[in-house]
């Protein structure tokens, strides 16, 4: 299929370009794209292209999207985006109101001012709990009210290829006719062939012992921690956790019942046979989760992280180690990406053989 012919995309929130790289690999052309964080932005750029713009959602319009990508309103086939999660997170503590839940209706602002064939929404699972249950809710009534049949799945990252369990919610809406073109993936692996952690960072030299091979990868650098950080990852075996931390090395609110104290999986370690728990955010250091190398007293690099997001080598993230750390985690993973954006380039292609390219939905009114 040519460039022009192919089905167009418009990615919101789309940080370093997990979902971008996954649609585009399906037969996707990502026509444009906006994220706030410019160390993001700078990782897209060089990785994808320069049609992404660095704005926060609240000050863009659709047109500005659509100016963009040189497509008018109604011609765009696909807008997708993943609207920041952390405010629906079960590991967040504290108040349930969180300004950041209502990107999610910025989401559907655009995707209405678009007026895109389908749309794709990435978040959390537990947005569809106590957190978050009402914007999920808003967010379907309001598309389904503007033309558009809406379906929803929670996808496991690992059951389509990626080394790392992931569990996020999926919502889908497309134009409804009174037919239904698109379906969600079927899973590509089992608990029986999954990719584990050794199979996606067992190759990888250790920064630390050769680090003149370890610099041919990009992001592979060691992170600096502390001895006593360095003696207490020592006693973790492979998979375990602080639990395994002597008490006299542990920090003090570590000495009560791993239940009762905070997040059970801080100073944990991978398994080389299994996949990784959840890449997230704070990757970067195995003090804030199950980041410590399967048999290295050392954090994951931002590579190996990367890898474990599904992300090739070839793929360069911009920034310090921090941000790096937060592209990274932030992302969806591209092979999952990549899954879901064929199910919607065969649901467009259905759709065009039923009746040709379809008529946009009814005129809309914006109220939010």
């Amino acid at each position: 299929m040519t460039t022009a012919r192919k089905p167009t995309a418009i990615d919101c929130f789309a940080g370093a370009g997990g979902l971008s790289l996954g649609l585009s690999e399906a037969g996707l052309r990502v026509v444009a794209a906006f994220d706030s964080d410019p160390d993001a932005c700078a990782s897209y750029s060089s990785n994808l292209g320069a049609h992404i713009l660095q704005s926060k959602a609240e000050e863009l319009k659709g047109e500005h999207l659509l100016r963009k990508g040189g497509i008018i309103r109604g011609q765009c086939a696909l807008v997708a985006g993943g609207p920041p999660c952390q405010g629906f997170s079960r590991q967040r503590r504290g108040d349930s109101q969180d300004t950041r839940n209502e990107l999610v209706l910025e989401f559907l602002r655009l995707v209405l001012e678009i007026k895109p064939t389908m749309f794709l929404m990435e978040n959390v699972s537990a947005i569809g709990g106590p957190r978050g249950r009402k914007h999920l809710e808003a967010v379907t009534k309001k598309a389904e009210s503007q033309g558009y049949r809406v379906t929803s799945r929670v996808l496991d990252a690992a059951d389509f290829g990626v080394p790392q369990h992931r569990r996020r919610l999926f919502l889908v809406g497309e134009v409804d006719d009174g037919f239904q073109y698109f379906t969600f993936p079927s899973a590509t692996h089992d608990s029986d062939r999954y990719v584990n952690v050794r199979d996606a960072i067992g190759d990888l030299p250790c920064p630390m012992k050769d680090p003149e091979k370890a610099a041919a990868f990009p992001n592979h650098e060691p992170d600096n921690i502390s001895d006593l950080n360095r003696k207490r990852i020592s006693y973790v075996p492979e998979g375990g956790g602080r639990e395994n931390i002597p008490d006299e090395l542990k920090l003090p609110c570590h000495r009560v019942s791993v239940d009762i104290a905070g997040h059970r999986f801080v100073y944990g370690r991978l398994s080389w046979n299994e996949p990784a728990g959840t890449i997230t955010t704070k990757c970067n250091s195995f003090t804030r989760g199950r980041f410590a190398h399967p048999s290295e007293n050392r954090n994951i690099t931002m590579r190996e992280a990367a890898r474990l997001q599904g992300f090739p080598d070839s793929y360069i993230f911009e920034g310090g180690k921090v941000p790096i750390a937060h592209q990274v985690g932030n992302a969806v993973p591209p092979p999952l990406a990549k899954a879901l954006g064929s199910a919607i380039v065969r649901a467009l292609a259905l759709r065009k053989a039923r009746k040709g390219t379809p008529s946009p939905p009814r005129q809309l009114t914006l109220k939010f």
